[in-house]
């Protein structure tokens, strides 16, 4: 592989050489989410760049590949091939190609590591070998433990995540069904068991982890654990009260809006907000939006015109000797 084919998998991530585990997984999860194929379809550029991404993130969160990665740069996939096949007994002599690279010229991969890194001290006459100690991954592809667990999103509709519901998709050349229990949430990560990748010695499969995301709704949105929506009232109910129906995820309920309200303000529903897998619900905040017509009728035009005239209430008052 040339250098110049090499991919900067931080670059990718758009993280540092020296961000830790949480950071990476957390630009992991950001840039996911932006370019998932169920968020852009068809959108072929934004397809390749979640491949990408997904790329980056296998290898910078084993702690086995990020040091492979950063010790021999393009070279880091041989290396770890090399590895392997000496644990196996397979160990590739002289004259194999591997990834468009021609081992020919050496004895074997530690004599091409050795120049690479520049294994001749300078002393004359035959080189001196470095040692290069190769730690075997002690983590869930070791001798009896599963394979690498693997990540995934998965979008849902604001009903799918409140009611529960079946999803299959495809992972590979594999077809995963999974049950979406009710009440997820964005952010919420869902263990699917024996559904990761599979070891190449145990045979064993680790898990899959799917990170929850919701689409966009043209009412509702979420407040911390609670849901919200913004519901336009007139002139008349904002001053008088009145009593309005709001839908909620569940269905229609009536509220009570107090006379006096303002424009902006927040009214709650108790128990009407989101559902937890336990059956809970949070709450539902209200904000309420006075919105007068564009146009008036020529009686209502009349009565504003009244109220006007007849009204001592003046609400720029506390402002009119404000300076700079």
């Amino acid at each position: 592989m040339a250098e110049s084919d090499f991919k900067d998998y931080y670059q990718i991530l758009g993280v540092s050489k020296n961000a830790s585990q949480e950071e990476i997984k957390k630009a992991y999860r950001k840039l996911a989410r932006k370019y998932h194929p169920d968020l852009n379809p068809g959108d072929k550029e934004a397809e390749n760049r979640f491949k990408e991404i997904n790329e980056a993130r296998e290898v910078l969160c084993d702690p086995q590949k990020r040091a492979k990665y950063d010790q021999y740069r393009q070279y880091w996939q041989q290396v770890n091939q090399r590895q392997r096949r000496s644990q196996t007994g397979t160990t590739p002599k002289g004259g194999v190609d591997v990834d468009g690279y021609d081992f020919s010229q050496y004895g074997s991969f530690d004599d091409f590591i050795e120049e690479l890194l520049g294994g001749n001290d300078g002393r004359g006459g035959e080189n001196r070998k470095r040692t290069y100690t190769y730690r075997t991954s002690s983590s869930s592809e070791g001798f009896g433990e599963p394979g690498k667990d693997l990540e995934a999103a998965i979008a849902l509709t604001f009903s799918e995540a409140f009611n529960g519901v079946q999803k299959q998709f495809k992972l590979g050349d594999e077809i995963i069904k999974v049950r979406i229990p009710r009440g997820v949430k964005p952010g919420t990560r869902l263990r699917v068991r024996g559904k990761g990748q599979t070891s190449p010695i145990s045979s064993k499969r680790g898990d899959l982890y799917l990170n929850i995301e919701l689409k966009s709704h043209p009412f509702f949105s979420f407040e911390d654990d609670n849901i919200v929506c913004q519901i336009p009232i007139t002139a008349p109910e904002a001053a008088l009260g009145a009593q309005i129906q709001v839908p909620t995820p569940s269905g229609k309920v009536t509220m009570k809006i107090p006379p006096g309200v303002n424009s902006g303000q927040s009214l709650r529903l108790r128990g009407k907000g989101w559902r937890n897998p336990k059956g809970d619900r949070s709450d539902q905040i209200v904000k309420l939006k006075i919105v007068m017509p564009k146009k008036l009728t020529d009686i209502e035009k009349q009565y504003y015109e009244k109220l006007q005239k007849k009204s001592n209430f003046y609400p720029r008052s506390r402002i009119l000797d404000f300076r700079f």
